[in-house]
């Protein structure tokens, strides 16, 4: 029989109106036609009998549900196994909003089998297989997360930087950033082999049931994770697992490595992780060691597998360095890692290419989009990437240009002089090396200005303050 306990009955607690501003600023992203005061409250203060009862009828909620199509609509994609696109689901949203409801509510509703398709791996051989669920299934995946997602937010660490509101990649790598130049550059730089395809489901679900006493929705997350695959024309179940591209599943990946969270920042390990990308920084090498077998005995005792060869100790203070989050750190700088720098040159040669019948304007408003959205993510880089790169664009148009105006060959030094720099910013070219100074530049005269007051104040001291 179904538990019918309350799940939003908070203990006492004395509200005052700082008490909930603040409890309204933590939580401000959650989504408020399911959590209400009174939940929120619980969320701070504890629920009777520390888990949570009776949550699936706020995921079936039509008010859920609107706002998780909205959410599904936004984030654009194409359609699953059944062939509905996000226009055709568009065109009977409320006919299909309320089946779905009703569905949820009457206990009939199934997750329809995940499409799997493989995405290529920037910079490997190896393919990243991708699931992706039907149009009706990312809906009730959403309004689920919108349901679970806080009451899992507030057992997650500060460690923890992936897929959570709030947090993201700059986050992550700030942190790494800090604690290098706090001394920390001793790295466990940890690969989690084949993680999202091998986490197991018993072991999950005993993590969510920790928080989660509905039994229905303790069905529905299993019904997701036992969800067929269509691989090609062929069906199967999988035993382990949740797929990437599922709406649900960076909540889950995140659940279940939270343990290992807790362990290592209980035991005094700085640990930096996105999901499941680790890294562990030390002052010494010894230390690193340590951390190394206490995280592998940590990830393994959770049934998956460090990678044997991917997971390694790194200096770096030398040459080598590490990857992380797109970015390779190395002797007290950080670039663009190899594989990052070949996808943007990909991208760029796909709208500079010199048979391009494309104005030199279109050309360079596609370049600019693709240079914009890279330099957004790559801005603290050291500033050579940038300079080396400006160029190589040049290059790629000057090699435009040159085709059209009847030469054979790349670009080459007669170019400059043809088409200089000024050129392309009279053409409104984005240059990375500018807008990296437009970017530091506040930052470099508010230091310089610091500096200059700092030694103001010091030679009024050793004049004795006669000033």
């Amino acid at each position: 029989m179904r538990d019918t306990q309350p799940e939003d009955t908070p203990a006492p607690v004395a509200a005052g109106p700082t008490q909930a501003g603040d409890t309204q600023a933590r939580w401000a992203w959650v989504e408020r036609t399911v959590w209400t005061e009174r939940m929120l409250a619980a969320l701070e203060t504890g629920v009777r009998g520390g888990k949570w009862f009776s949550l699936m009828d706020k995921v079936y909620a039509p008010t859920n549900l609107a706002v998780a199509w909205d959410t599904v609509r936004r984030n654009q994609g194409c359609g699953g196994v059944d062939g509905q696109s996000l226009h055709a689901f568009a065109g009977c949203a409320d006919q299909e909003l309320a089946r779905l409801g009703e569905e949820l509510r009457t206990d009939t509703y199934r997750p329809r089998p995940v499409k799997r398709v493989s995405i290529p791996k920037a910079g490997s051989r190896e393919a990243r297989p991708l699931g992706i669920p039907t149009v009706r299934d990312r809906v009730v995946q959403t309004a689920l997360r919108q349901v679970l997602e806080p009451i899992f937010e507030r057992r997650f660490l500060p460690c923890s930087y992936g897929f959570r509101p709030g947090r993201g990649c700059q986050d992550a790598l700030g942190r790494v950033h800090a604690l290098l130049e706090a001394g920390y550059t001793w790295v466990v730089d940890a690969d989690i082999q084949h993680y999202f395809d091998t986490i197991p489901h018993d072991g999950l679900m005993q993590d969510i049931g920790q928080e989660i006493a509905d039994g229905r929705v303790l069905a529905l997350v299993r019904g997701y994770l036992r969800a067929g695959v269509l691989d090609g024309t062929e069906t199967w179940t999988p035993e382990r697992g949740t797929p990437q591209g599922a709406v649900i599943s960076p909540l889950l990946a995140n659940i279940y490595l939270h343990p290992v969270d807790a362990e290592m920042t209980q035991q005094g390990w700085e640990l930096v992780r996105y999901a499941d990308d680790v890294v562990v920084l030390c002052r010494t090498e010894r230390e690193a060691q340590a951390a190394l077998a206490h995280l592998q005995r940590l990830i393994e005792g959770r049934g998956v597998t460090v990678h044997p060869t991917k997971t390694r100790i790194v200096d770096a203070t030398q040459r080598g360095g590490f990857d992380f989050l797109g970015y390779h750190f190395e002797r007290g700088y950080r670039w663009p890692r190899k594989k990052s720098l070949a996808k943007l040159k990909d991208l760029v040669r796909v709208n500079t290419k010199r048979t391009s019948g494309q104005s030199l304007s279109r050309i360079v408003a596609d370049v600019n989009r693709t240079l914009r959205g890279w330099f957004a993510y790559f801005q603290h880089s050291h500033p050579t990437t940038f300079r080396a790169l400006d160029g190589w664009v040049r290059m790629r148009l000057r090699s435009i240009l040159r085709k059209r105006y009847g030469h054979r060959g790349g670009s080459r030094g007669a170019d400059h002089q043809r088409w200089p720099n000024a050129f392309f910013r009279d053409a409104g070219l984005f240059t990375m090396t500018e807008a990296r100074i437009a970017h530091c530049w506040p930052q470099m005269r508010d230091h310089r200005l610091e500096s200059r007051m700092r030694e103001i104040r010091l030679s009024g001291l050793a004049g004795g303050g006669t000033g």
